[in-house]
């Protein structure tokens, strides 16, 4: 096994998102990656999720910020240039997310705070969120990825992000900024900066060896990364359809938040377009139950024995 780390010199989340899926597209055996990546004013949101319910998109874009759709699962996030992400790229033999999380557990351990995971994806210190995480299957590398919240701008995030009343009612909490915590609140020393020789330390700990370092610039200049970013940065990546769906339908279960937008043609009775928004980590699902809804009698509910489709029926029959 060999142990590879980068470190990202852009803030254009763009970039640093075509370089992530560029690793996970690598047909390599023996190789983990740790990559570092810092975003400059960017809501991040998941694949199945929908732009407009998640994030004050107009006021994000006149701010100068940026709104990208991941390949993964899970909620919405805010990413600033106080905080570094994180990926974890794996062939599948050597992906292990118990490694992974030890590594960050390691490296914010060394400035003296102890962290949990809890739920889903989430890394916690005194209760309190400072990392969400998330993860997907490529074809020869599977990534797990995450953010680590230091010094991030509170009042940004509460701008950017549109949480659902549900969401955070299920919580207990009155707010997104309530939920979460930089890391710099509980020490100073802890910055996006110095974190980043401590998770090499922690990453290279972990896995018993030394990491050879790969220039970022040597990443960028290759063509299947110029291809990567020009679809992350097309709007037709970023925002989808969303803007042309009018009937939708909301609804928060134990698996996570669902946002259903469909067009019906009345005089048939069925669906002619469909698109499911969630921060649900089960892909598979939601790709089914587009699969089953599309062109299905808006009268009779497809039939399904999965547990995520029958609640996601049971909000539109």
């Amino acid at each position: 096994m060999k142990l590879r780390f980068i470190v990202s010199n852009q803030t254009n989340p763009y970039w640093n998102i075509a370089v992530e899926n560029y690793l996970v597209s690598l047909p390599e055996t023996e190789v983990v990656t740790l990559y570092l990546w810092k975003n400059r004013r960017t809501v991040v949101i998941g694949q199945n999720q929908n732009p407009f319910s998640e994030c004050n998109v107009e006021a994000l874009e006149a701010d100068g910020g940026y709104l990208m759709r991941r390949r993964t699962g899970g909620g919405a996030v805010y990413h600033d240039d106080g905080n570094i992400n994180f990926s974890f790229v794996a062939p599948k033999a050597l992906y292990d997310q118990g490694r992974q999380f030890r590594v960050i557990q390691r490296a914010v351990a060394s400035f003296g705070i102890e962290a949990e995971l809890s739920g889903r994806n989430d890394i916690l210190t005194e209760g309190r969120k400072f990392s969400g995480n998330a993860f997907s299957k490529g074809k020869y590398q599977d990534l797990h990825h995450g953010t680590i919240l230091i010094k991030g701008n509170m009042e940004d995030l509460q701008r950017y992000l549109k949480p659902k009343p549900a969401k955070l009612q299920k919580h207990g909490v009155a707010s997104v900024k309530s939920r979460v915590v930089n890391l710099s609140e509980l020490n100073p020393a802890i910055t996006s900066e110095s974190i980043v020789p401590r998770l090499r330390e922690a990453f290279e700990a972990e896995y018993g060896g030394t990491a050879m370092e790969l220039a970022f610039d040597e990443t960028i200049v290759r063509p299947e990364v110029k291809a990567l970013y020009e679809e992350f940065a097309s709007p037709e990546w970023r925002y989808g359809r969303w803007r042309s769906f009018t009937a939708q339908r909301s609804a928060q279960f134990d698996w996570g938040g669902v946002d259903i937008a469909l067009t019906v043609d009345e005089a048939r009775g069925i669906i002619t377009d469909v698109q499911i928004a969630s921060d649900a980590l089960d892909l598979a699902a939601l790709d089914l139950a587009r699969t089953l809804l599309f062109g299905a009698s808006t009268s009779v509910a497809p039939q399904s024995d999965n547990p995520i489709l029958k609640d996601i029926f049971s909000i539109l029959y």
